[in-house]
């Protein structure tokens, strides 16, 4: 089932690029790359170009001599007739030109397959430059060729090859292949004649995009490059012979043989040296065989020995009582004696109220409830090894310099959702110890961190550091939240300001209000620290009406010279139950002069809110006043469809997470793209943050974002700074 349903294929694939790299090799230098880059575009204006430009470039090469021209190009749009002139005229001329006749295709979706326009297609050859790639955008399988419209047409690697294969056959492509030995050209060079014929003549020439964002592909072991360089690399594939690829079923059987002789022997000396063997053998032989253009998969093979080895070292921890009976897990004892353990972090979950919950429940449906446990602590590290003790003790190692905080808080999050066992409701109370690392035995540091989780619980909070090598830090955390009102009284707690940017009008229109906190003897204090801690131990009430009183004030004296300006201030879900917040709020808009609307509060998601209930009263009232709601870090968290309902929020702010990595991940692409659709569909507007790239800007613009907050867009500054931006800007708007 492991190869039937290719489950390694990602696993088979980042071995395959390994091996690449012990036998990389050069490309013959017979096919030379005309690059359309970012230089060559910045040169002859904005992408695509007209016909004209691609006729230029056929007259110049076939004066160069170049033996064929192949264009890796889509001619399929809409065009001007005197372009198109120009064009035919070209190929006509050159009459060894090929152009491409299909669009991409992804893996899983049928061919989108169309013919180039028949003005073109008379005086040129057709080529297909279809490909199927995963989802890294990766090439992995090319087409000798496939039949369009009733006719047979090769692939541009078939064809610059020479190649003839059978139609629907495919070859792996090489990629050992450096594709840095490619000879390039710029076609800015081409243009302006600074090429010399000697580097095309007798040569074939492919013209292809590699400016960033236009028609990119991952080539394993390099980096995301253009889609000619795949049928390049495909093409120096069959001229170095012809591929062949025997699957994964016989590496399979190799294996199952292996894992039958270690299985079988009494010796766990020799189990283990039949199993190293087997498993040097299956990471090594296919790189051999890949000199030779010979591929086998070796994923469903070496999955067979894991299971064996993992069975073989399952049975020798139960004989050996490392095994916690119930759950199958690695028990305290098996925590104890992990040597490597010793440099590393050490986190203790308690589920609080677990005996009081096994009492109630029969055996078998002990080993459900602790599934679920484990299956929650497993979220974001599925392959985390967890030691579970008795009485609801569950313990894991992590790397101490890993900011391992924002997980434990995600992980706590999970937890109130109750369990489900038999069709039966179960709340689970958990608090988590954390003992950053010390010279002492692994059983002392466990009790430190099971201490820590008690005093956590103890405290309200969520999790809790123990770690006797920072006793000097001991008397700051204590008295941190105290320093902190009196930094608000004497100054050393001020307000930066980050730039909001409309993507329609392109001006900034408002800036987020952000606390920061200066100690005269520590320095600059991570806003994360502070914030948590006064939202934790329900002190965020004056910090907040300071930042609020800052920015409000702040807002009206901007709006003086520059009319809608707006400000927007983190609200914790904590304040809904202060009864005078609405007072006092609408006491310094009054008192500043500045409109409601132009205040926004974006609720940061740190108490769940009821379906009902004065929360949801507070914020129907604070709307009455006319102050714009937002909801905060949208696709995280709480934000789930019910959320968003009943929030009264005429505002979305897209977590910076998912904006950040959307052109790389194709998930939070999507989420990006249905979350700015569901709330245009809701009538709110959609805020984009952590916005650091233009090409991040330009897709969110080309979505239909109303407005973005970045680095790109501008850092948090202080207000003067703000206000001679936006005084500049006026100016250049103006000139």
């Amino acid at each position: 089932m492991f190869g039937l349903i290719s489950f390694g294929e990602p696993v088979e694939h980042i071995l395959r690029v390994a091996r690449n790299r012990l036998h990389t090799h050069e490309a013959s230098g017979d096919i030379v790359l005309v690059a359309i880059d970012e230089r060559s575009i910045r040169k002859v204006g904005r992408w695509p170009w007209p016909r004209s430009q691609h006729a230029n470039l056929t007259n110049r090469l076939a004066e160069a001599g170049a033996k064929r021209i192949f264009f890796d190009i889509q001619f399929n749009g809409q065009s001007n007739p005197a372009d198109d002139v120009q064009f035919t005229k070209a190929l006509a001329k050159a009459g060894n030109v090929t152009i491409p006749v299909s669009a991409k295709s992804n893996v899983g979706y049928a061919d989108k397959e169309f013919l180039t326009p028949t003005i073109a297609s008379k005086h040129a050859d057709l080529g297909l430059i279809g490909v199927e790639y995963d989802y890294q955008n990766t090439v992995w399988s090319l087409d000798y060729a496939r039949t369009i419209a009733g006719r047979d047409i090769e692939t541009y690697a078939a064809k610059l090859a020479n190649a003839k294969g059978p139609v629907g056959k495919t070859f792996t492509p090489d990629y050992s292949i450096d594709p840095k030995s490619i000879p390039l050209i710029s076609a800015a060079d081409l243009l302006a004649g600074r090429t010399k014929p000697e580097a095309i003549k007798g040569k074939d020439v492919v013209i292809g995009t590699t400016a960033e964002g236009i028609d990119q592909y991952y080539i394993p072991g390099a980096a995301k490059m253009g889609g000619a360089y795949v049928q390049i690399i495909g093409a120096e594939t069959l001229k170095s012979g012809n591929p062949v690829s025997y699957g994964w079923i016989p590496a399979l059987l190799l294996a199952l043989a292996a894992a039958w002789a270690a299985a079988t022997r009494r010796s766990a000396i020799q189990s283990n040296l039949i199993l190293v063997a087997a498993t040097s053998a299956f990471l090594s032989v296919p790189a051999v065989l890949e000199t030779y253009l010979i591929t086998v998969e070796i994923t469903p093979g070496l999955f067979s020995l894991m299971i064996v080895a993992t069975a073989l070292t399952w049975q020798r921890w139960r004989q050996r009582g490392l095994v916690n009976t119930v759950s199958g897990l690695p028990n305290l004892s098996a925590l104890r004696a992990n040597k490597a353990g010793r440099e590393q972090a050490l986190i203790a979950a308690r589920v609080l109220n677990y005996a009081e919950i096994s009492a109630a429940l029969p055996p078998e449906q002990e080993r459900l409830l602790v599934d679920q446990i484990v299956s929650r602590l497993r979220v974001g590290s599925p392959q985390r090894t967890l030691y579970e003790g008795d009485g609801g003790i569950f313990a894991w190692f992590e790397d101490s310099q890993a900011p391992f905080a924002n997980h434990i808080e995600a992980l706590h999050t999970l937890f109130r959702n109750p369990a489900r066992v038999d069709g039966m409701s179960i709340d689970l109370a958990v608090s988590f110890g954390i003992e950053l690392g010390s010279g002492r035995s692994l059983t002392n540091r466990l009790a430190s961190a099971l201490v820590a989780a008690d005093e956590a619980a103890h405290d309200g909070l969520k999790w809790k550091y123990h770690d006797p090598e920072t006793l000097e830090d001991a008397s700051w955390k204590l008295s941190m939240l105290s320093q902190l009102d009196d930094a608000v009284d004497k100054g050393e707690v001020w307000v930066a300001y980050q730039p909001k940017f409309d993507l329609r009008t392109r001006k900034v229109v408002g800036a987020e209000a952000l606390a920061r906190w200066t100690h005269p003897e520590k320095g600059p204090i991570s806003a994360t620290e502070f914030v948590s801690a006064a939202e934790q131990h329900d002190r965020i009430g004056k910090l907040t009406d300071f930042i609020l009183e800052q920015s409000i004030s702040a807002a009206a004296n901007v709006n003086r010279k520059h009319p809608g300006f707006g400000i927007a201030v983190n609200l914790s879900a904590r304040l809904l139950s202060d009864k005078g917040l609405v007072l006092r709020l609408g006491a310094m808009l009054a008192r500043h002069k500045l409109p409601a609307e132009l205040l926004t509060l974006e609720l940061t998601e740190t108490a769940e809110l009821g379906s009902s209930g004065p929360a949801l009263d507070m914020l129907a009232s604070l709307r009455d006043l006319g102050i714009t709601i937002a909801i905060d870090d949208y696709g995280t968290g709480l934000s789930t469809l019910e959320y968003l309902k009943k929030i009264p929020a005429s505002e979305i702010k897209i977590d910076q997470s998912f904006v950040k990595s959307m052109l790389d991940n194709r998930s939070d692409l999507v989420m990006v793209q249905s979350t700015i659709a569901l709330a245009h569909s809701l009538g709110r507007k959609v805020v984009a943050e952590g916005v650091e790239h233009q090409t991040v800007l330009d897709a969110l613009v080309d979505m239909g974002c109303d407005v973005a907050q970045g680095y790109i867009i501008g850092r948090p500054m202080s207000m003067d700074s703000l206000v001679k931006r936006l005084s500049n800007d006026r100016r250049s708007s103006v000139a």
